[in-house]
């Protein structure tokens, strides 16, 4: 792992083995769904899950100070505490990162692998909940550099070959292909009303191709060609997007911290917003 760009941001199994018992350590399991949780999970790892902690009704990223801070506190996490995140779907952990950031938490580290690797290895796993005493927790506003809204997005459609004045933009699809191409809506063929393809000019390149087949990062060369064979280079401005800012975040975490690139920003309204806008542009 030494040679990505801030190699500190991932721990292995073996690190967090060593920190299970600490107390300045909350391992963050993170899902659909808990009954996964419940069967069998790290131990002292804290669910949060993905549809009632994270995102809003309407599947927009929960952004709100006061309900991050309650989320945090009731986890037992203080602006002291090192968070080592992870999920049942290897690269969650990545997207919590990007979440805690928004937020101006400090100490944050992804297990690279998550569960799958962890599991895989015969490492001890536990049944029960964690619970830890309530923290007063403080986060900061949400740092706007971490993220694009969507009339900015508007505005960099076609820019893809034309100097702006600093610099390149990609805007960067990371959804599947059947999502990309228009075939699905999410994770499934699209109900009625709504609406599939992608943002027009937008590079198709999946997320999950950054992940070996035991849900660690590929190396730094191996992501480094991957990205620039789609013209997705460290002089550009990269916008990613998927479904509803998750694996957008995953990627701007692969794009600024193991790589480098110093301008990314995820759009989380993603194609949950973009979708629904009045007036915008489509392709298919």
């Amino acid at each position: 792992m030494s040679q990505y760009a801030h190699p500190s941001v991932l721990v292995d199994t073996q690190w967090l083995a060593n920190h299970l018992n600490k107390p300045n350590v909350r391992i963050i399991e993170v899902d659909i769904s808990p009954e996964p949780y419940k069967n069998a999970h790290i131990p002292g790892a804290v669910f949060w899950n993905i549809f009632t902690d994270l995102l809003l009704p309407d599947l927009k990223m929960n952004l709100d100070v006061i309900a991050f801070e309650r989320l945090m506190a009731r986890s037992g996490i203080t602006n002291d505490t090192t968070v080592i995140a992870y999920g049942s779907y290897p690269g969650i952990g990545a997207w919590i990162f990007w979440l805690l950031k928004v937020f101006g938490h400090e100490n944050v580290r992804v297990l690279n692998g998550g569960y799958q690797k962890w599991k895989s290895e015969g490492r001890p796993l536990a049944t029960e909940l964690s619970t830890f005493p309530d923290t007063d927790y403080h986060a900061k506003t949400p740092d706007d550099r971490l993220r694009v809204l969507h009339n900015e997005v508007q505005t960099s459609i076609g820019l893809g070959d034309v100097y702006d004045g600093l610099r390149l933009r990609v805007l960067l699809d990371v959804r599947t292909l059947e999502e990309y191409s228009g075939e699905w809506f999410f994770n499934q063929p699209p109900k009625e009303g709504e609406l599939t393809g992608h943002i027009p000019g937008a590079v198709h390149l999946e997320h999950i191709l950054t992940l070996n087949e035991d849900g660690t990062f590929k190396s730094f060369n191996e992501l480094k060609n991957l990205y620039n064979s789609k013209g997705i280079t460290v002089d550009k401005e990269v916008f990613p997007y998927c479904a509803i800012g998750g694996r957008s975040g995953f990627t701007w975490f692969v794009l600024k911290y193991l790589l480098g690139y110093p301008n990314v920003r995820n759009y989380d309204g993603s194609w949950n917003e973009w979708s629904r806008l009045p007036d915008v542009a489509i392709e298919r």
